[in-house]
């Protein structure tokens, strides 16, 4: 993993062009925004799209129609445009209806929506199901509102679509998946939206160039919320050959990891996550799962309960720019993108590489010195000189090779980094000591 060449997939020159072509789109859960945005992804990595139609059924969530807007801006009695969704389109709340109307300020501040605690910042609000509009502006921009007649206008329109999404597999050499899912539906914020799918498409095309792997990926990429409710739906079979995934978000600010266990707390997921975290050169926290967030309130649902974490940055709602303006592309760092993505990727190859060790010698210990491969030192020199992480890493890994715990877990019992002994594996593979347990 030390000498993996991410500068094909990973250039900060790449991801800023990346990031620079989706930025300004207006997204949202359904309509034109998300569809170009997912084209756009579709340029760099391989999609399956679904579609279905506004008003089906998915579990308990019933398909909004789809949201398209053109223009929107307030005029003032000075006649200064404000609010101008051209400039940012955060300024609408999203699915606001149309509207052509002059009004009073009175009036007007029944549908403008501000954040007063962060004066300077746009809120990002919605209304996905509850027909109305309404404006969002900073606060200091609030306060500045004269009375008398504003002009109040949105080219926007609301109507039966479909809901997009994209799911595609990485076929493996076993039945059993790994889910890697992101979401694409926030307009105009980079941290909470952009970074997701970012290290998303660079681990798709990472895996998809370095594989067939043990496990198969699936790629979901979709609406938040709604989305992930339409791929459960749909994937009821799927599904069962899920065996460890994570959401992708919040990837782009912070010099810490941030990890949200999966419902279940203890699985392979929340256990290669924990490992390679810890043994990293980055501070990090655990949290414990809440149903709430993004997308695991529906895969870690009572009646799916997969086996999802996520490992972030800073957790979303914990840093002042969350659902603001002020989650801009100044905010985000490409580098720490890239950080993410490699952190990423030794989580999923911990995963991959995972296995039940049987050792060939289950009476005594093994001679090591026999075997034609280097495992173990011919000098007895312990006196002066302490025994390697190696030999520690053999010697422990094989007194537990009893076909009771995996390699991860024999890992995390006694403090390894198993990304650090994956050769070691192959060595001990290759020299018979130990086997997998099928």
């Amino acid at each position: 993993m030390k000498n993996f060449d991410y500068t094909k997939f990973a250039d900060e020159k790449l991801l800023k062009y990346q990031f620079n072509k989706l930025y300004k789109i207006c997204r949202s859960i359904l309509g034109q925004g998300f569809r170009e945005s997912l084209n756009i992804i579709g340029q760099n990595v391989d999609l399956n799209k679904k579609k279905i139609k506004s008003g089906t059924k998915v579990l308990d969530w019933t398909v909004p129609d789809e949201w398209n807007i053109s223009d929107a801006f307030i005029i003032s009695p000075s006649e200064k445009k404000i609010a101008e969704f051209k400039k940012n389109n955060l300024h609408v709340v999203g699915y606001s209806t149309p509207i052509n109307k002059t009004m009073d300020l009175e009036e007007l501040k029944k549908h403008i929506h501000t954040i007063p605690e962060k004066p300077t910042a746009i809120p990002y609000i919605t209304s996905y199901y509850n027909r109305r509009w309404g404006f969002c502006m900073s606060h200091n921009e609030y306060m500045k509102l004269k009375k008398g007649k504003y002009k109040v206008f949105i080219d926007s329109e609301i109507k039966p679509g479909h809901l997009v999404y994209s799911d595609k597999l990485l076929k493996g050499k076993k039945k059993e998946e790994i889910l890697i899912s992101t979401y694409l539906c926030h307009p105009q914020m980079a941290n909470h939206e952009l970074s997701g799918p970012l290290v998303w498409s660079a681990l798709y095309n990472i895996l998809k160039e370095t594989g067939p792997h043990n496990y198969s990926y699936r790629f979901l990429i979709c609406p938040e919320n709604i989305g992930a409710a339409a791929f459960l739906h749909y994937s009821k079979k799927k599904i069962k050959n899920i065996k460890a995934g994570y959401i992708i978000n919040c990837v782009g600010h912070g010099d810490e990891f941030t990890y949200k266990k999966s419902r279940i707390g203890d699985t392979i997921s929340d256990l290669a996550a924990i490992n390679v975290l810890k043994h990293s050169k980055y501070s990090y926290k655990i949290v414990n799962f809440f149903p709430d967030g993004s997308d695991e309130r529906q895969f870690c649902s009572p009646g799916f309960n997969l086996p999802i974490g996520l490992v972030m940055r800073k957790m979303y709602g914990t840093f002042k720019e969350y659902h603001n303006s002020l989650d801009d592309e100044n905010f985000i760092s490409f580098k720490t993108i890239i950080e993410s993505i490699k952190i990423y990727h030794q989580i999923l190859s911990v995963i991959d590489k995972n296995f039940i060790p049987i050792g060939r010698v289950q009476y005594g210990s093994p001679q090591l010195s026999k075997s034609k491969i280097n495992l173990y030192s011919d000098i007895m020199n312990f006196g002066t000189k302490n025994k390697g992480e190696k030999t520690r890493f053999i010697l422990e890994t094989l007194n537990l090779s009893e076909g009771k715990l995996d390699l991860l877990q024999i890992a995390n019992l006694k403090n390894f980094n198993l990304v650090d002994h994956f050769s070691t594996i192959e060595d001990l593979l290759k020299s018979k000591f130990i086997k997998k347990k099928k």
